[in-house]
């Protein structure tokens, strides 16, 4: 299977595991999408030297591995393109912080080190609570969320058809890829010569193929926005589960929990 046929093969495993008949994919979408901002917000507003505070947020996508059964090794093979991109933007802090916050031994930390590994420790945390969400959660429930709290219906719906759609775009450069290969056997790759054509081809297809799934919605009664049908009212477990996480969120950003832990054991 070649490079575009497993980006189709992953996005259709996660949707499928948003679909999957487990306690934390039936809360309401808008309870996790309402959490996942929260936690977001706190891990975000870590100082760039409290590297031990920000450590203790790991608390929520740990025990939510485990309680909506998610292999972490699985979601860091899926997210391996994603986080070097953002954890690479505090690769520069050592350069321009040089300022000694902590003497290991005969060693110097800088503050430019510290700052630099915080920044991708929330990185992390942040990418993985987005895929905490995607992989409970359908994209369906999640523009449904959305709109509950008012999200601009345009906004909603570009984002629920770029999600929805990527694949057939994705099967199209497999088409356009295996017809290459076919007529130029032996070749690895494809020649830069043709890259302006292959891509004329594809936005030229695209747009064809778009113009057919524009019609199908029309024919179906699109007016400008989707019906999502029949919506479940939120119920205790529903207030509950953002409720409960919050608190323990809010007190491990209030609490140095390591810190009290460390100095519980000294």
């Amino acid at each position: 299977m070649n490079k575009i046929g497993q980006a189709i093969s992953e996005i259709q495993s996660l949707e499928s595991l948003s679909k999957q008949d487990v306690w934390v994919n039936r809360i309401h979408p808008l309870s996790k999408l309402c959490l996942t901002v929260f936690y977001i917000a706190v891990t975000v507003s870590f100082h760039k030297y409290d590297l031990f505070g920000l450590l203790a947020m790991a608390v929520y996508p740990v025990v939510f591995f485990m309680i909506a059964d998610l292999s972490f090794g699985e979601a860091l093979r899926r997210l391996r393109v994603v986080l070097p991109l953002v954890m690479i933007m505090g690769v520069l802090n050592p350069f321009f912080d040089k300022t000694v916050i902590v003497t290991v031994g005969r060693m110097n930390v800088t503050g430019g080190v510290i700052s630099m590994i915080t920044l991708m420790i929330k990185a992390i945390f942040t990418v993985l609570a987005g895929y905490l969400l995607i992989a409970t959660t359908s994209i369906e429930d999640i523009c449904y969320a959305l709109r509950v709290i008012h999200v601009p219906k345009i906004f909603v719906i570009v984002v629920l058809l770029i999600y929805r759609y990527v694949t057939v775009l994705l099967a199209e450069a497999r088409r356009v890829t295996q017809a290459y290969s076919l007529r130029a056997p032996g070749q690895k790759g494809i020649h830069y010569k043709v890259w302006g054509s292959l891509l004329g081809q594809m936005l030229l297809r695209s747009m064809d193929r778009a113009g057919i799934i524009y019609e199908s919605m029309q024919l179906r009664g699109f007016t400008g926005d989707f019906r999502y049908g029949k919506r479940e009212k939120l119920t205790a477990k529903d207030f509950l589960w953002p409720l409960i996480w919050a608190g323990i969120i809010l007190l491990f950003r209030l609490v140095p929990v390591f810190t009290l832990l460390g100095q519980l054991f000294v």
